[in-house]
Order: structure tokens, then C-alpha cells, then sequence
């Protein structure tokens, strides 16, 4: 996903073209990370006065629910980063540092018995948490 398809899908869905939306949109491009609603709210806060937490939060749900932002939940936090553009299924490696993400390509459902059990799978999600090279020389 990049800022203009973001935009183009909120456009699609009737939703309005805003600059506080444009710019939400353009820290996730620069950032490449995940990031929690208080990193956005800091990021922005400059630039518009009495942004709220709440506008913040509203738009990244509305974003995640349009499937522009992927989210996962790190240190009991709902953190959110732009969709993967690839279209083969993978799953990520997470720095826990500095939220950077790798793609691993492996799935461990391949292997799993889950079907074996009875139990129809419609979806999973696997993600593996740790430090970087980066963060761990820090």
C-alpha cells in the first residue's frame, strides 16, 4: 500500500480527501514501521493544533477496517503500519525496539494438524517479536 492508493481506497469507500488524513498517511509511508496512535498524535500535533487522540484513533480504525493499515497488538498496545504491498501470503518478524518489520515467507500452517483436529481455518495471523541487528548493537 502506498499514500495514493490509501487515498484513492478512501475516495472509493465516500470518504473525504482531508490533509490531516493525507499527512496520517505520509508518516506511515516515511516511518515503514509500526506505529501506536500516540507516535501519529506527537508526529502531527505541531502542525495541528487540538488534533485529538480521538480523531487519531478514528481514522487509523477507519484505515485498518478499509485494510490500509495492517495492526497487531505490542506491549499490550494496538500498534498499526501500512498493508504489505506483496500479494503472496508471508508473515512478519517484528523488532520490538524500533517496530521495523521483516517478511518471513514461511507459514507454520503448512505443518500444523489444526485440520487434522476437525477445525476449519478461515484465517491466522504469525508474527515473531525480537530485536533487530540495529537495536541489538545499541
Amino acid at each position: 500500500m502506498n499514500v495514493d492508493k490509501a487515498m484513492e481506497k478512501l475516495k472509493e469507500e465516500g470518504y473525504k480527501y482531508t490533509d490531516k488524513r493525507m499527512d496520517m498517511l505520509q508518516l506511515f509511508k516515511d516511518e515503514s514501521r509500526y506505529l501506536a496512535a500516540k507516535d501519529v498524535l506527537e508526529a502531527l500535533k505541531d502542525k495541528y493544533k487540538g488534533l485529538s487522540f480521538d480523531t487519531i484513533y478514528r481514522n487509523l480504525s477507519l484505515f485498518s477496517d478499509l485494510g490500509i493499515l495492517e495492526t497487531t497488538e505490542l506491549a499490550g498496545e494496538k500498534k498499526f503500519r501500512f498493508t504489505c504491498s506483496t500479494d503472496h501470503h508471508h508473515h512478519h518478524l517484528i523488532c520490538l525496539e524500533c517496530g521495523k518489520t521483516r517478511h518471513i515467507d514461511e507459514c507454520p500452517m503448512d505443518v500444523s494438524p489444526v485440520s487434522a483436529e476437525g477445525f476449519a481455518v478461515t484465517g491466522h495471523k504469525f508474527e515473531v517479536y525480537g530485536y533487530c541487528n540495529e537495536c541489538q548493537e545499541s
